[in-house]
Protein backbone atom coordinates (compact mmCIF):
# COMPACT_ATOMS: atom_id res chain seq x y z
CA UNK A 1 0.00 0.00 0.00
CA UNK A 2 1.35 3.05 -0.81
CA UNK A 3 1.08 6.21 0.75
CA UNK A 4 -1.71 7.76 -2.01
CA UNK A 5 -3.22 4.62 -1.36
CA UNK A 6 -3.24 5.20 2.11
CA UNK A 7 -4.74 8.53 1.99
CA UNK A 8 -7.47 7.76 -0.30
CA UNK A 9 -8.57 4.13 1.84
CA UNK A 10 -8.53 6.87 4.83
CA UNK A 11 -10.90 8.91 3.47
CA UNK A 12 -12.75 6.35 2.06
CA UNK A 13 -12.87 3.69 4.64
CA UNK A 14 -12.31 4.99 8.34
CA UNK A 15 -12.68 8.93 7.99
CA UNK A 16 -15.63 9.67 9.57
CA UNK A 17 -16.27 12.49 6.33
CA UNK A 18 -17.28 9.73 3.77
CA UNK A 19 -18.62 6.88 6.48
CA UNK A 20 -21.14 9.26 8.62
CA UNK A 21 -22.98 5.87 9.26
CA UNK A 22 -20.23 4.50 11.36
CA UNK A 23 -21.68 6.67 13.95
CA UNK A 24 -24.70 7.93 13.05
CA UNK A 25 -27.77 5.28 12.98
CA UNK A 26 -29.28 5.88 9.28
CA UNK A 27 -31.33 2.63 9.74
CA UNK A 28 -33.26 4.56 12.44
CA UNK A 29 -33.95 7.45 9.86
CA UNK A 30 -35.13 4.87 7.41
CA UNK A 31 -37.42 3.49 10.03
CA UNK A 32 -38.83 7.01 10.82
CA UNK A 33 -39.08 8.17 7.23
CA UNK A 34 -40.83 4.74 6.14
CA UNK A 35 -43.70 5.96 8.86
CA UNK A 36 -43.79 9.54 7.67
CA UNK A 37 -44.38 8.11 4.04
CA UNK A 38 -47.40 6.50 5.68
CA UNK A 39 -49.21 9.95 5.74
CA UNK A 40 -47.00 11.81 2.86
CA UNK A 41 -46.81 9.03 0.10
CA UNK A 42 -44.36 8.98 -2.79
CA UNK A 43 -42.80 12.54 -1.06
CA UNK A 44 -39.10 11.00 -0.29
CA UNK A 45 -37.14 9.59 -3.39
CA UNK A 46 -33.80 9.66 -1.99
CA UNK A 47 -32.83 10.02 1.80
CA UNK A 48 -29.97 9.34 3.92
CA UNK A 49 -29.31 5.89 3.96
CA UNK A 50 -28.87 6.30 -0.19
CA UNK A 51 -25.23 7.36 0.11
CA UNK A 52 -25.95 9.69 -2.59
CA UNK A 53 -24.62 13.39 -2.69
CA UNK A 54 -27.99 14.82 -1.71
CA UNK A 55 -31.74 14.39 -0.81
CA UNK A 56 -34.34 14.49 -3.28
CA UNK A 57 -38.10 15.17 -2.17
CA UNK A 58 -41.71 15.64 -3.38
CA UNK A 59 -43.29 18.67 -1.66
CA UNK A 60 -47.14 17.42 -1.01
CA UNK A 61 -49.47 18.54 -3.80
CA UNK A 62 -46.58 19.68 -5.88
CA UNK A 63 -45.33 18.18 -9.18
CA UNK A 64 -41.64 19.15 -9.12
CA UNK A 65 -38.86 17.84 -7.01
CA UNK A 66 -36.96 19.07 -4.83
CA UNK A 67 -33.06 18.54 -4.06
CA UNK A 68 -31.38 19.43 -0.92
CA UNK A 69 -28.19 19.00 0.89
CA UNK A 70 -26.19 20.10 4.00
CA UNK A 71 -22.83 20.45 4.39
CA UNK A 72 -19.98 21.54 6.93
CA UNK A 73 -17.00 23.40 6.53
CA UNK A 74 -15.32 23.83 9.76
CA UNK A 75 -12.25 22.62 9.77
CA UNK A 76 -11.00 24.90 6.42
CA UNK A 77 -12.37 27.97 7.82
CA UNK A 78 -9.27 28.33 10.78
CA UNK A 79 -6.32 28.53 8.29
CA UNK A 80 -8.57 30.04 5.56
CA UNK A 81 -11.56 31.13 6.55
CA UNK A 82 -12.92 33.38 3.70
CA UNK A 83 -12.16 30.09 1.22
CA UNK A 84 -13.22 27.57 3.84
CA UNK A 85 -16.61 29.00 4.42
CA UNK A 86 -17.16 30.06 0.34
CA UNK A 87 -15.63 26.43 -0.58
CA UNK A 88 -18.43 24.70 2.13
CA UNK A 89 -21.58 26.72 0.36
CA UNK A 90 -19.90 26.10 -3.20
CA UNK A 91 -19.32 22.26 -2.46
CA UNK A 92 -23.21 21.60 -1.28
CA UNK A 93 -24.30 23.31 -4.06
CA UNK A 94 -22.09 21.38 -6.47
CA UNK A 95 -23.64 18.30 -4.36
CA UNK A 96 -27.31 19.33 -5.38
CA UNK A 97 -26.72 19.99 -8.95
CA UNK A 98 -24.90 16.39 -8.99
CA UNK A 99 -28.19 14.99 -9.01
CA UNK A 100 -29.74 17.34 -11.53
CA UNK A 101 -30.69 20.21 -9.52
CA UNK A 102 -30.66 23.99 -9.54
CA UNK A 103 -29.62 25.34 -6.49
CA UNK A 104 -32.10 28.22 -5.00
CA UNK A 105 -31.81 28.53 -1.65
CA UNK A 106 -29.24 28.51 1.36
CA UNK A 107 -28.92 28.93 5.00
CA UNK A 108 -26.19 28.94 7.09
CA UNK A 109 -25.05 28.24 10.80
CA UNK A 110 -22.01 29.57 12.17
CA UNK A 111 -20.93 28.92 16.32
CA UNK A 112 -17.98 30.71 17.18
CA UNK A 113 -16.05 31.87 20.13
CA UNK A 114 -17.05 35.25 21.69
CA UNK A 115 -17.04 38.09 19.37
CA UNK A 116 -14.23 40.12 21.36
CA UNK A 117 -12.04 37.16 21.83
CA UNK A 118 -8.51 36.59 19.80
CA UNK A 119 -8.26 34.18 17.69
CA UNK A 120 -4.86 32.55 15.19
CA UNK A 121 -6.03 32.43 11.09
CA UNK A 122 -3.44 30.60 9.32
CA UNK A 123 -1.65 26.64 8.66
CA UNK A 124 -0.90 27.59 12.36
CA UNK A 125 -4.35 28.57 13.80
CA UNK A 126 -5.21 24.85 15.33
CA UNK A 127 -2.24 25.21 17.62
CA UNK A 128 -2.57 28.55 18.92
CA UNK A 129 0.99 29.48 18.15
CA UNK A 130 2.33 30.39 14.86
CA UNK A 131 5.80 29.01 13.79
CA UNK A 132 5.36 29.43 10.09
CA UNK A 133 5.49 33.63 10.68
CA UNK A 134 2.24 33.88 7.98
CA UNK A 135 -0.54 33.49 10.48
CA UNK A 136 -2.89 36.67 11.43
CA UNK A 137 -4.01 37.26 14.86
CA UNK A 138 -7.62 38.78 14.83
CA UNK A 139 -11.10 38.75 16.76
CA UNK A 140 -13.63 36.13 16.53
CA UNK A 141 -16.12 38.86 15.09
CA UNK A 142 -13.35 39.76 12.50
CA UNK A 143 -13.06 36.21 11.46
CA UNK A 144 -16.67 35.81 11.59
CA UNK A 145 -17.12 38.69 9.01
CA UNK A 146 -14.58 36.51 6.67
CA UNK A 147 -16.92 33.61 7.23
CA UNK A 148 -20.22 35.23 6.49
CA UNK A 149 -18.33 36.95 3.46
CA UNK A 150 -17.29 33.76 1.63
CA UNK A 151 -20.87 32.54 2.41
CA UNK A 152 -22.37 35.64 0.60
CA UNK A 153 -19.95 35.77 -2.29
CA UNK A 154 -20.60 32.25 -3.21
CA UNK A 155 -24.18 32.70 -3.17
CA UNK A 156 -24.09 35.93 -5.48
CA UNK A 157 -21.46 33.85 -8.13
CA UNK A 158 -24.03 30.95 -8.33
CA UNK A 159 -27.76 33.50 -8.01
CA UNK A 160 -28.63 31.57 -4.75
CA UNK A 161 -30.81 33.35 -2.17
CA UNK A 162 -29.43 33.74 1.28
CA UNK A 163 -33.07 32.88 3.20
CA UNK A 164 -31.77 32.71 7.01
CA UNK A 165 -29.25 30.89 9.39
CA UNK A 166 -28.24 31.27 12.85
CA UNK A 167 -25.30 32.38 15.06
CA UNK A 168 -23.91 30.70 18.01
CA UNK A 169 -20.86 32.44 19.68
CA UNK A 170 -20.79 30.08 22.71
CA UNK A 171 -18.20 27.77 20.76
CA UNK A 172 -15.12 27.23 23.32
CA UNK A 173 -12.48 25.45 20.71
CA UNK A 174 -10.84 27.07 18.20
CA UNK A 175 -12.69 25.22 15.13
CA UNK A 176 -15.79 27.39 14.31
CA UNK A 177 -18.86 25.49 13.64
CA UNK A 178 -19.91 26.41 9.55
CA UNK A 179 -22.34 24.38 8.17
CA UNK A 180 -24.92 25.51 5.31
CA UNK A 181 -28.11 24.01 3.38
CA UNK A 182 -28.75 24.21 -0.02
CA UNK A 183 -31.91 23.90 -1.75
CA UNK A 184 -32.65 23.07 -5.19
CA UNK A 185 -35.54 22.36 -8.06
CA UNK A 186 -34.69 19.58 -9.96
CA UNK A 187 -34.38 20.31 -13.49
CA UNK A 188 -34.51 17.17 -14.83
CA UNK A 189 -37.43 14.40 -15.48
CA UNK A 190 -35.21 11.93 -13.22
CA UNK A 191 -33.06 12.37 -10.62
CA UNK A 192 -29.13 11.09 -11.12
CA UNK A 193 -27.64 9.24 -8.80
CA UNK A 194 -23.99 8.56 -7.62
CA UNK A 195 -23.53 4.22 -8.03
CA UNK A 196 -21.99 3.13 -11.27
CA UNK A 197 -24.59 1.66 -13.60
CA UNK A 198 -23.10 -0.01 -16.55
CA UNK A 199 -19.62 -1.43 -17.61
CA UNK A 200 -18.31 0.29 -20.57
CA UNK A 201 -20.10 3.90 -19.70
CA UNK A 202 -17.28 6.33 -20.08
CA UNK A 203 -15.99 9.04 -17.53
CA UNK A 204 -16.31 12.27 -18.22
CA UNK A 205 -14.29 14.84 -16.34
CA UNK A 206 -15.65 18.46 -16.71
CA UNK A 207 -13.57 21.22 -15.14
CA UNK A 208 -9.80 21.83 -14.25
CA UNK A 209 -7.60 20.01 -11.81
CA UNK A 210 -4.95 21.76 -9.83
CA UNK A 211 -3.10 21.72 -7.05
CA UNK A 212 -4.89 23.01 -4.22
CA UNK A 213 -6.76 21.04 -1.80
CA UNK A 214 -4.33 18.56 0.42
CA UNK A 215 -7.34 17.87 3.15
CA UNK A 216 -7.22 13.96 2.56
CA UNK A 217 -3.55 13.87 3.44
CA UNK A 218 -4.24 15.95 6.25
CA UNK A 219 -7.28 13.23 7.46
CA UNK A 220 -4.91 10.52 7.15
CA UNK A 221 -1.78 12.15 9.10
CA UNK A 222 0.50 12.77 6.20
CA UNK A 223 1.00 16.16 6.60
CA UNK A 224 1.03 18.17 9.18
CA UNK A 225 -0.54 21.35 7.66
CA UNK A 226 -4.27 21.62 6.71
CA UNK A 227 -3.75 23.23 3.37
CA UNK A 228 -7.79 23.68 1.90
CA UNK A 229 -8.35 24.42 -1.88
CA UNK A 230 -9.07 28.08 -2.65
CA UNK A 231 -12.73 28.87 -3.74
CA UNK A 232 -13.05 29.56 -7.42
CA UNK A 233 -16.24 31.55 -8.25
CA UNK A 234 -16.39 32.16 -11.61
CA UNK A 235 -15.45 28.24 -12.24
CA UNK A 236 -18.41 27.13 -9.45
CA UNK A 237 -20.78 29.02 -11.96
CA UNK A 238 -19.45 27.88 -15.31
CA UNK A 239 -19.90 24.20 -13.85
CA UNK A 240 -22.81 24.66 -12.52
CA UNK A 241 -24.60 25.90 -16.24
CA UNK A 242 -22.77 23.51 -18.04
CA UNK A 243 -23.58 20.40 -16.15
CA UNK A 244 -26.80 21.05 -16.37
CA UNK A 245 -27.44 21.77 -19.80
CA UNK A 246 -25.21 18.18 -20.14
CA UNK A 247 -27.60 16.58 -18.21
CA UNK A 248 -30.46 18.26 -20.01
CA UNK A 249 -29.34 15.82 -23.28
CA UNK A 250 -30.66 12.60 -20.89
CA UNK A 251 -27.40 10.91 -22.12
CA UNK A 252 -25.85 11.19 -18.58
CA UNK A 253 -26.18 7.67 -16.43
CA UNK A 254 -24.85 8.44 -13.22
CA UNK A 255 -22.81 11.26 -11.90
CA UNK A 256 -20.64 12.47 -8.87
CA UNK A 257 -19.65 16.12 -7.41
CA UNK A 258 -15.69 15.90 -6.71
CA UNK A 259 -14.96 17.58 -3.32
CA UNK A 260 -12.74 15.71 -0.75
CA UNK A 261 -10.47 12.94 -1.89
CA UNK A 262 -10.99 14.85 -5.58
CA UNK A 263 -11.21 12.18 -8.45
CA UNK A 264 -10.22 9.40 -6.23
CA UNK A 265 -13.24 9.69 -4.19
CA UNK A 266 -15.50 10.46 -7.16
CA UNK A 267 -14.73 6.96 -8.61
CA UNK A 268 -14.16 4.70 -5.84
CA UNK A 269 -17.72 5.73 -4.10
CA UNK A 270 -19.01 5.40 -7.27
CA UNK A 271 -17.85 1.66 -8.44
CA UNK A 272 -18.08 0.87 -4.61
CA UNK A 273 -22.66 1.02 -4.55
CA UNK A 274 -22.40 0.58 -7.92
CA UNK A 275 -20.74 -3.13 -7.77
CA UNK A 276 -18.51 -2.47 -10.43
CA UNK A 277 -15.01 -1.16 -11.31
CA UNK A 278 -13.27 1.44 -12.61
CA UNK A 279 -10.13 1.92 -14.81
CA UNK A 280 -8.95 5.80 -15.07
CA UNK A 281 -5.90 7.13 -16.85
CA UNK A 282 -5.34 10.65 -14.94
CA UNK A 283 -2.85 11.83 -17.65
CA UNK A 284 -5.80 12.97 -19.56
CA UNK A 285 -7.55 14.84 -16.87
CA UNK A 286 -7.62 18.73 -18.18
CA UNK A 287 -5.44 20.52 -15.78
CA UNK A 288 -5.14 24.27 -14.97
CA UNK A 289 -1.71 23.59 -13.11
CA UNK A 290 1.43 22.95 -14.92
CA UNK A 291 3.73 20.07 -13.53
CA UNK A 292 1.31 18.10 -10.83
CA UNK A 293 2.32 14.69 -9.92
CA UNK A 294 0.26 11.55 -10.88
CA UNK A 295 -0.62 11.47 -7.07
CA UNK A 296 -1.71 15.02 -7.05
CA UNK A 297 -3.68 14.88 -9.84
CA UNK A 298 -5.74 12.02 -8.08
CA UNK A 299 -7.05 13.28 -4.59
CA UNK A 300 -6.33 17.27 -4.91
CA UNK A 301 -9.12 18.87 -4.44
CA UNK A 302 -9.81 21.71 -6.51
CA UNK A 303 -13.57 23.13 -6.75
CA UNK A 304 -15.28 23.35 -9.38
CA UNK A 305 -15.42 20.00 -10.89
CA UNK A 306 -17.96 17.06 -12.00
CA UNK A 307 -17.79 13.47 -12.60
CA UNK A 308 -20.37 12.45 -15.47
CA UNK A 309 -20.92 8.22 -16.76
CA UNK A 310 -22.02 8.03 -19.69
CA UNK A 311 -22.30 5.36 -22.54
CA UNK A 312 -19.61 5.36 -25.38
CA UNK A 313 -22.29 6.52 -27.80
CA UNK A 314 -23.23 9.32 -26.66
CA UNK A 315 -19.81 10.99 -25.27
CA UNK A 316 -19.83 13.43 -28.09
CA UNK A 317 -23.22 15.16 -27.28
CA UNK A 318 -22.37 15.26 -23.89
CA UNK A 319 -19.37 17.14 -24.47
CA UNK A 320 -21.00 19.28 -26.90
CA UNK A 321 -23.13 20.29 -24.63
CA UNK A 322 -20.69 20.78 -21.63
CA UNK A 323 -18.40 23.01 -23.65
CA UNK A 324 -20.74 24.90 -25.53
CA UNK A 325 -21.11 26.79 -21.98
CA UNK A 326 -17.38 26.52 -21.31
CA UNK A 327 -16.69 23.92 -19.34
CA UNK A 328 -13.43 21.94 -19.88
CA UNK A 329 -14.16 18.22 -20.48
CA UNK A 330 -12.46 15.15 -21.36
CA UNK A 331 -13.15 11.44 -21.21
CA UNK A 332 -10.59 10.39 -18.19
CA UNK A 333 -11.86 6.45 -18.00
CA UNK A 334 -14.13 3.84 -18.04
CA UNK A 335 -16.33 1.89 -15.45
CA UNK A 336 -15.12 -2.20 -15.83
CA UNK A 337 -16.86 -5.28 -14.88
CA UNK A 338 -14.18 -5.60 -12.43
CA UNK A 339 -14.13 -4.93 -8.28
CA UNK A 340 -12.35 -1.66 -7.35
CA UNK A 341 -10.99 1.19 -9.72
CA UNK A 342 -7.23 1.34 -10.83
CA UNK A 343 -5.92 4.84 -11.25
CA UNK A 344 -3.16 4.91 -14.22
CA UNK A 345 -0.91 7.60 -15.71
CA UNK A 346 0.03 6.35 -19.07
CA UNK A 347 1.53 2.86 -18.35
CA UNK A 348 2.10 3.92 -14.47
CA UNK A 349 0.06 3.02 -11.79
CA UNK A 350 -0.71 4.57 -9.46
CA UNK A 351 -3.16 3.72 -6.85
CA UNK A 352 -5.55 0.38 -6.91
CA UNK A 353 -8.20 1.09 -4.62
CA UNK A 354 -10.52 -2.15 -3.87
CA UNK A 355 -14.24 -1.65 -2.87
CA UNK A 356 -13.91 -3.73 0.10
CA UNK A 357 -10.38 -4.08 1.57
CA UNK A 358 -9.31 -6.74 3.82
CA UNK A 359 -10.15 -6.17 7.40
CA UNK A 360 -5.77 -6.04 7.89
CA UNK A 361 -5.62 -3.40 5.41
CA UNK A 362 -7.94 -1.20 6.90
CA UNK A 363 -6.43 -2.49 10.55
CA UNK A 364 -3.49 -0.86 9.29
CA UNK A 365 -5.29 2.22 8.50
CA UNK A 366 -6.74 3.30 11.66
Amino acid sequence: MNRVEQALMHALFIHLHHNIDQAIDFGAFKQLNEKVAVQWPGSLLIGPDANDDAAVFRLPDDAGLVVAKMESHCSPCVPRPYDGAATGAGGAMREVVAMGGRPLFLLDFIGTRPLDQQVLVGPCGFTGHCSCGSCVTMTSGERLSLLVKGIRDMCEAMDVFVVGGGLSTSFSDVVPAVVVAVIGRLVIPAPLTKPAKQAGDRLLLLGLTSDDGNDTLFRAGLVSQLRPARALFREERVIMDSALAAMKTGKINACSDLGAAGIGAAVSESVRFGGLGARVDLSLAPLGTAALSPEEILICETQGRMLFQVSPGDVPTVLRAARSLGAPAAVIGEITPGDGATFMYGDQVVARIPNRPAPAILGRLR
